[in-house]
């Protein structure tokens, strides 16, 4: 049993447990959620760089494709849309799909040289022309029905969570079209390369109306859990918290929050057994391998391609699934709100700060980084606060000492990664060689 390990998440449940008690349970259990959640991605990360070295930072593109798989799974379909432009949707993106299948077997079928070429450019010239032939109408008539509460095609209608799932596979099919595209890279243009992508589905996800209404957001979208205002007219949930003495508003968003903080430890502990056993199997050694020495994983007779493709489809699965059970929680897709900041760089540096490789040091890594990156600006305020209360009110250091208190949070980022990086280099729970 590694004490040290136990001793790092008890501190880590220590500060939860002061902040229930400073602040509120909710607060601390709003946290919590956050904290699951980023764990999920710094575990999807992970499994990437951890098990096979792949330097990917399209992490915010995948997560976003899993809000995108809330949205259309759970919301209910708009059904003025569908007869109106639902199906020339539909239609042109059969279009698109055959014309790409076609193109595909020109190139394979036909021997190389300017007839192939000609070929190709024929086809896919052709084949846009008729895809914005029908898209393009469809979509006008989509966005023009009720635009200020609709003009989008809706949902499927599904429970909730569904949509994690579908957050998973939706970003697991963009991962393999981005890795057959650039897995063949090296490291450094594929993360030029995922970084890119990661930028073009957002601003797919932001220029759609038609999808995800854009930056006009989707509201409404269900939830795994009871609404407050339904628990604050349940008379056996009343009864309840009466009979326990509790303010019937903080028992409300309390019970949601424990409900959601279940919810998300159960998909957590899934994902987490799964990793561990992948990591432990044959395969995981073949990946530690591929990852430690391509050259000689690739004498030994091994597809690294191929495995690399694996990896990374199963690690962008991971952000999907994460990236919808964010957005079940927040009831709303804002396309607005998927930063690199939030949902790349730290997710890289809660990897970092646990220790890549270590499934375990990353569920650390996203806990930690994550409750200082919130918690760190109400402390630095209150701390400045104390410092400057024998200045007076109208003193200018004063008044930039509070404002800068804004930025403690990314300074605080930096040092901890600059700490961990000099004192830990294998991050506070590095991987075990064996």
């Amino acid at each position: 049993m590694n004490y040290r390990n136990i001793s790092l998440f008890a501190a880590m449940a220590a500060l939860m447990i002061i902040t229930g008690f400073i602040q509120s349970w909710s607060v601390a259990f709003a946290l919590l959620n956050l904290c699951l959640i980023s764990s999920i991605m710094a575990l999807g990360v992970n499994i990437q760089w951890g098990y096979a070295g792949l330097f990917s930072v399209g992490t915010m593109g995948f997560v976003a494709l899993g809000g995108v798989a809330a949205a259309i799974t759970s919301m209910p379909p708009v059904r003025e849309s569908w007869p109106m432009g639902g199906l020339g949707v539909i239609a042109a993106l059969v279009i698109a799909v055959a014309t790409i299948l076609l193109a595909i077997r020109l190139w394979k079928r036909m021997p190389s040289g300017r007839k192939r070429n000609i070929s190709m450019i024929a086809v896919l010239v052709g084949g846009f022309i008729l895809f914005r032939a029908v898209f393009d109408p469809s979509v006008e008539l989509i966005e023009s029905i009720n635009a200020a509460s609709a003009g989008h095609i809706g949902g499927l209608g599904l429970p909730i969570t569904v949509s994690w799932l579908v957050g998973g596979m939706l970003a697991a099919g963009a991962a393999w079209v981005i890795g057959k595209i650039s897995l063949g890279l090296r490291s450094d243009y594929l993360a030029i390369a995922t970084l890119g992508i990661a930028e073009i589905i957002i601003a797919v996800i932001k220029n759609e109306d038609w999808l995800t209404r854009g930056v006009k957001n989707i509201n409404g979208i269900p939830r795994p859990v009871a609404y407050e205002v339904d628990l604050q007219v349940d008379p056996q949930f009343i009864g309840w918290v009466d009979w326990l003495g509790l303010d019937l508003i903080e028992a409300s968003s309390l019970y949601v929050k424990i409900s959601y903080a279940i919810l998300f430890v159960i998909v957590l502990a899934i994902i987490m057994w799964m990793s561990e056993k992948a990591l432990r199997s044959p395969w995981g050694r073949m990946m530690r391998a591929i990852r430690d020495n391509e050259e000689a994983a690739e004498a030994m007779g091994k597809d690294v391609t191929k495995r690399r493709l694996q990896v990374f489809i199963l690690g962008s699965a991971v952000c999907g699934i994460a990236g919808a059970m964010l957005t079940s929680m927040d009831g709303l897709l804002t396309p607005g709100t998927y930063q690199p900041l939030r949902f790349t760089f730290l997710i890289w540096v809660m990897v970092i700060v646990g220790g890549s490789g270590n499934n375990w040091g990353s569920v650390l890594g996203g806990f930690l980084i994550w409750f200082l990156y919130v918690e760190v600006e109400p402390i630095g305020n209150n701390v400045l606060a104390f410092l400057t209360s024998g200045m007076a009110d109208d003193s200018w250091l004063k008044a930039h000492l509070i404002d800068s208190t804004a930025h403690m949070r990314l300074i605080t980022m930096g040092a901890i990664l600059l700490f961990v990086l000099r004192f830990y280099p294998k991050g506070l729970i590095p991987e075990k060689v064996g």
